[in-house]
């Protein structure tokens, strides 16, 4: 009995045995013949070369400067990792040994069998003189690297934006992002990252115990059509940056038929190159404290009253109501009396009879004071919108502020509170609540010229193939007949002399539409019978100044938006800007020369 059972518990095990020969040998083949690939094969990802981005004329904006990466072998021990520091630090000098290390711990998994990258980027001329002395060392490897280059520093700063290194959750964005390990932050570089970027390519070969690279089976080279032109103008960006020396604000000079925008500017600007390595703390620190806020792009960031350069959309309101026509007129005298508070207009003295074009020529707030009671803040808030206050331009660059169009639905939303008639006042004259970007300004400045409402944008081709945008008519046949009307009163504006554009704008060489803005930064007490002059004012409590134009006035082809920061005045110090700026697209030969006034 006992010898059978030793008999049955050996045969059991024999069979257990067969069993597991079988699994392993047979069914498991599968399995370990893939675990086989993967130990024996080595996938590397290859990072394509980052798209450059030019300027219409293809002068280089970024562009990729060509250096090298330091790399040492994973599973050093830690006296043969210190010996490689040593050795790469007699050679670049004063590298931080400490930070290096824990650079390299973090990545010396016992599963990495890739070499790990220590230091991302050495100028070409930081590393020649010892270049072979470090290449012949087993434990270190040199590799080409590619480094972010502006060649124009701060110019158009935030409109091309820049790259940055990469965290761990924007590689998980995509494979390129992984592989490059870099991405756009802001601007241009970062509204079209996933294009700039390309596509990787992949190297698949089979190596040794040793890690010893004995044959390719696949090399998928990256894709780098990745190229992009813009349609900004770097000999017009140049040109503003001279024109906005000493001064904070924005600018946009926007082509009214396709969106396109020839020069762009927000300011103070600059200097892209730190921000691609990284900057230290206290300079980040130093930067954000700025009261004129460097590093807000204040194109599509910046939200300012719009003041005095909203009379053509709500004057557009009026005549669209039915309610005003282009023969009511209202008397100002200087100030207007409601609510028990007390409304003024800019002329103290009052402008006298004003109709719809006379008030806009001569910034009569008055006027639209009055003619806003009679309208409503519902007719001038939808005008408004449809004009593109309220919401987003669609610009190409990321990050964009909608402002704000108050009205009753707004502020029942934001503060359930009621409206009052008073805000209707300051609203028709851009004051209170109301807010706007620069680009806004742009887009309605663009649709009372052409009549059409067009998208913003600064990209011009994306790998030589050229963007079309939609150009939508938004306007009835009657809002058509209005907008001569309002066209008419703006070219007063710049050429009667009684228009609030006409000094400033002396000298220029064509005919432009204009209107001027000086919207408050601070409210006027009620007690105060007369305003402090703005050149008494502390800085930073003075006026912004605006002037929004378009030209040549006979066919429209520009729009140039000019914002001063605690400017003072719209016409005196925005004014001669955009005059400036029009003589240069004229110099430059973006206007006709027909265009061009006799006397020059």
């Amino acid at each position: 009995m006992r010898f059978k059972i030793v008999i049955s518990i050996i045969s059991l095990f024999i069979i257990f045995l067969l069993l597991r020969v079988y699994y392993l040998s047979v069914v498991s083949n599968d399995y370990y013949e893939e675990l086989s690939k993967k130990n024996s094969l080595k996938i590397q990802n290859i990072a394509p070369t980052r798209g450059i981005i030019s300027d219409i004329n293809n002068t280089p904006l970024a562009v990729n400067e060509l250096g090298f990466k330091i790399l040492l072998r994973p599973h050093l021990s830690k006296k043969k990792l210190q010996d490689a520091l040593l050795r790469v630090n007699s050679c670049l000098k004063n590298i931080d040994i400490a930070k290096l290390t824990k650079v390299y711990d973090r990545e010396n998994s016992y599963y990495n069998q890739d070499d790990i990258e220590i230091i991302d980027y050495v100028e070409y001329k930081n590393i020649l003189s010892c270049f072979f002395f470090l290449n012949i060392d087993e434990d270190i490897s040199i590799e080409h690297s590619l480094k972010r280059l502006y060649p124009y520093n701060s110019l158009a700063s935030h409109v091309i934006g820049y790259v940055g290194k990469a965290n761990t959750e924007d590689m998980l964005k995509n494979d390129a992002i992984k592989v490059s390990k870099k991405l756009g932050k802001t601007g241009i570089e970062k509204y079209y990252d996933e294009i700039l970027q390309g596509t990787p390519g992949k190297k698949i070969t089979k190596v040794n115990s040793l890690n010893q690279e004995v044959e390719i089976i696949d090399n998928t080279k990256p894709i780098m059509n990745n190229d992009i032109t813009l349609s900004i103008d770097i000999r017009m960006q140049e040109y503003l940056d001279k024109l906005f020396k000493g001064l904070s604000g924005a600018v946009v000079v926007m082509d009214v038929n396709d969106g396109s925008i020839l020069a762009a500017g927000s300011y103070p600007e600059y200097n892209l190159n730190p921000f691609v390595t990284g900057i230290t703390q206290r300079e980040w620190d130093k930067m954000i404290q700025d009261l004129d806020h460097p590093f807000t792009n204040k194109l599509v960031n910046g939200k300012y009253p719009p003041g005095s350069v909203v009379k053509m959309g709500v004057g557009l309101a009026f005549l669209d109501s039915g309610k005003i026509d282009v023969n009511t007129t209202f008397t100002c005298t200087g100030s207007f009396e409601f609510g028990g508070r007390k409304f003024r207009c800019h002329n103290i003295w009052g402008h006298g009879v004003m109709n719809l074009k006379t008030a806009i020529r001569s910034s009569c707030d008055d006027y639209f004071y009055k003619g806003s009671l009679k309208v409503g803040i519902a007719d001038i808030s939808k005008t408004l919108s449809e004009l593109g206050f309220g919401k987003k331009t669609g610009v190409d660059l990321p990050l964009e502020s909608v402002g704000i169009l108050p009205n009753r639905v707004w502020k029942q939303a934001r503060f359930k509170k009621p409206w009052y008639q008073g805000e209707t006042l300051i609203t028709s004259i851009g004051q209170g609540d109301f807010l706007a970007t620069p680009m806004q300004v742009a887009l309605y400045t663009a649709k009372i010229a052409s009549g059409y409402s067009i998208k913003p944008h600064f990209i011009d081709s994306i790998a030589g193939v050229k963007q079309e945008f939609e150009k939508k008519d938004i306007f009835t046949p009657l809002q058509k007949q209005h907008l001569k009307y309002i066209r008419e009163a703006m070219y007063e504006v710049a050429n009667n002399i009684r228009g609030t554009a006409y000094k400033p704008t002396q000298g220029i060489k064509i005919n432009i539409a204009a209107k001027t803005g000086t919207a408050q930064v601070v409210g006027i007490s009620q007690n105060e019978k007369k305003r402090m002059q703005e050149e008494n004012m502390e800085y930073y409590t003075r006026s912004h100044a605006w002037i929004n134009a378009y030209g040549p006035y006979e066919e429209p082809k520009y729009a140039v938006v000019v914002l001063v920061e605690h400017g003072m005045h719209g016409g005196a110090t925005a004014g001669p800007i955009a005059k400036d700026i029009f003589n240069k697209l004229v110099d430059l030969g973006y206007i006709d020369k027909k265009f061009i006034k006799k006397q020059y």
